[in-house]
């Protein structure tokens, strides 16, 4: 327990002390975020913050954590991403590029070993991934952590919203772990939090540094990459529901996105201005409040994650799909997943654009 106290203090600091450093160096290589009209911000911003997060994270890791097999290829993929995210905030990269970079870096946690082994079976027991000599366990975990990786990019559209959501979904995987035994994912879950909430102390509305890619596409690397370390190995029900609840806000802001796009006859890989953020601040939300409000929602997600892990199966998939249900008429309510092209928003007008990325 002491070692976790450690932990999150030295991310904590490491963190505070080294984000405004990283602040000063994103002015000095030109890594600044300039406002467009699907943006929320007027002026330039520096956006790269991930690498303080990074920074906070890889050097507590190497001082208190046991190094191991995982842990290496986790370091050793995540270090992959922060760069490729780097170097986009400083000149843009090609969606392909960012997208071999991310395959690139998934495979590395495939070759230490960090893989989907089996499925669980909603009904019971579970399903091997192996058959006919072929590992399907292998293109489905490379799936997941692409998957995740770019849903928390994609969520990153307010001050603090991604790196808050990353916070909450970081102390409920160490909660999750904590519970069933499994401690090696604990101490590198509650350090990544810490370092994330000591940068949320100036990325937090109004931000004053941004993630970024280096921080977005990092934070759902590890994320997504802890989860299948601590999780996925788990021979019971809950390994199928508990990280895609770990990681609500994300998955399903990002399949409704999908689902909208399709429905509105756009291209899937266009970006819009729908998300849930985008919703809330439309009908009336602060930015203070929409974010908060979205923390709420994420925090209501990951205890029922926890919840979960004590429940049958039967009870975990009726508790799941209520869940769903709830998040599609909420999703309904606030506009996400509305038909139309623009609203009529308290007087005013909005009206989406088409881009060529996807995530925002």
């Amino acid at each position: 327990m002491a070692g976790l106290y450690q932990g999150f203090i030295i991310a904590f600091l490491i963190s505070l002390v080294v984000t405004p450093v990283v602040r000063k160096l994103s002015f000095w290589l030109g890594a600044v975020d300039r406002p467009d009209a699907r943006k929320v911000h007027s002026g330039l911003m520096p956006r790269m913050g991930g690498l303080a997060v990074f920074l906070a994270f890889t050097v507590t890791v190497l001082i208190m954590g046991e190094i191991t097999k995982s842990m290496m290829g986790l370091l050793i993929g995540g270090t992959m991403i922060m760069l490729l995210g780097l170097l986009d905030d400083i000149k843009d990269v090609s969606p392909r590029l960012k997208l071999l970079g991310q395959l690139a870096a998934a495979g590395v946690l495939v070759v230490f070993g960090i893989q989907v082994d089996f499925i669980t079976n909603p009904l019971g027991g579970t399903f091997s991934l192996t058959h006919f000599g072929i590992n399907f366990g292998i293109p489905l975990t490379i799936l997941w952590i692409v998957g995740i990786t770019n849903a928390v990019n994609l969520i990153d559209g307010l001050d603090g919203l991604a790196g808050g959501l990353a916070s909450i979904a970081a102390l409920t995987l160490a909660v999750v772990g904590w519970v069933n035994g499994q401690m090696w994912i604990v101490l590198p879950a509650v350090v990544l939090s810490a370092a994330v909430i000591g940068f949320l102390r100036y990325n937090f509305y109004p931000a004053k540094i941004f993630l970024g890619d280096s921080g977005s596409l990092y934070l759902g690397f590890m994320l997504a990459g802890m989860s299948v370390i601590g999780l996925t190995k788990q021979a019971a029900m809950f390994s199928v529901f508990v990280p895609v609840l770990i990681f609500g806000i994300p998955i399903f802001d990002t399949l409704f996105a999908i689902l909208r796009r399709y429905i509105n006859n756009q291209p899937i890989f266009s970006a819009d201005k729908e998300h849930l953020h985008h919703r809330l601040l439309a009908i009336g939300f602060s930015h203070r409040k929409t974010v908060l409000a979205i923390y709420g929602i994420s925090s209501l997600l990951g205890a029922s994650a926890v919840l979960m892990t004590f429940m049958t199966s039967e009870q975990a998939f009726a508790l799941f799909t209520i869940i769903t249900l709830l998040a599609l008429i909420g999703a309904n309510r606030v506009g996400v997943l509305s038909t139309k092209a623009g609203y009529r928003v308290q007087g005013q007008f909005l009206k989406t654009e088409n881009k060529s990325n996807f995530g925002a």
